[in-house]
C-alpha cells in the first residue's frame, strides 16, 4: 500500500484509489485510462468531472445513470437549450449533485461545446491536439509521483475556460486527462498499466514515451 498498489484477492495488484469497492474497480480496469475519442462521450466526462469537484469520483460513479438521465444522455445539443425551467427541476432532482453552479455551467459547457464542434474539427480533437494526438505515458511507480495537475493541464484549462467551459480548473483537467486516456496514470506495477500503454489514441496514432 505505501506504494499505492493494492494486491486484490483475484491476484492483480491495482491503483490504490479505488479500494475493493467492486463498481470502483470495474470503473479501474475497464474505463480509466482508456483513450476515449468521441466527443459527446469527453464532453460527458468533463461535466461529470466538473460535478466531482470538493466530492469523491465514487460519489458520481454511483450517480451517473441518475445524471445520464437528468442530463439528457448529456448530448449538448439539447443540453444547449435549457432554460430556467429545466434548472429548477435539475435543483429537485435527487438523482445527480444539487449544485447551482455546476448545473448552470453545464448548460454554458454544451453550448461551447456546439460552438466548438461547428467549426471543426470537433471537441477531440480540440482536446487530443494538447498531447499531440497520442497518450502520455507518465510510467509513475508510487502515488506520491503521480501530481494533481502540471503544464498541460493548465493550458488545457485556460483554454477551455477560454471557450466558455465551467468547473474545468488544472486540477479537474488532469483527472478528466487520466481518466479518458490522454495520459497512462495507472501506476507501472498495476495490473493495468501495460494494457493501457499498448492502447493508441484517435486516429490510430500510437502511444509514445
Amino acid at each position: 500500500m505505501s506504494t499505492g498498489l493494492i494486491l486484490h484477492p483475484d491476484g492483480h495488484p491495482r491503483c490504490w484509489w479505488p479500494g475493493t469497492d467492486p463498481l470502483y474497480v470495474a470503473y479501474h480496469d475497464t474505463e480509466w485510462g482508456v483513450p476515449e475519442h468521441d466527443d459527446r462521450a469527453l464532453y460527458e466526462k468533463l461535466i461529470l468531472d466538473g460535478f466531482q469537484a470538493g466530492l469523491s469520483w465514487i460519489t458520481i460513479l454511483r450517480r451517473r445513470d441518475g445524471f445520464r438521465s437528468a442530463f439528457a444522455g448529456f448530448e449538448p445539443e439539447a443540453i444547449a437549450r435549457f432554460g430556467p425551467a429545466e434548472v429548477e427541476a435539475l435543483m429537485q432532482d435527487t438523482g445527480i449533485i444539487r449544485n447551482r453552479a455546476k448545473i448552470e455551467a453545464t448548460i454554458r459547457s454544451a453550448r461551447a461545446w456546439l460552438a466548438i464542434q461547428e467549426r471543426g474539427p470537433g471537441f477531440s480533437a480540440f482536446l487530443w491536439d494538447f498531447v499531440d494526438g497520442r497518450p502520455l505515458q507518465t510510467k509513475a511507480e508510487t502515488r506520491a509521483e503521480i501530481p494533481t495537475e502540471t503544464e498541460i493541464s493548465r493550458k488545457m484549462s485556460k483554454a477551455l475556460k477560454a471557450e466558455g467551459f465551467g468547473f474545468c480548473g488544472p486540477t479537474i483537467v488532469y483527472a478528466f486527462m487520466q481518466a479518458v486516456g490522454m495520459l497512462n496514470d495507472h501506476l507501472v506495477g498495476c495490473c493495468r498499466h501495460a494494457p493501457c500503454a499498448a492502447l493508441p489514441g484517435p486516429g490510430g496514432l500510437g502511444v509514445r514515451t
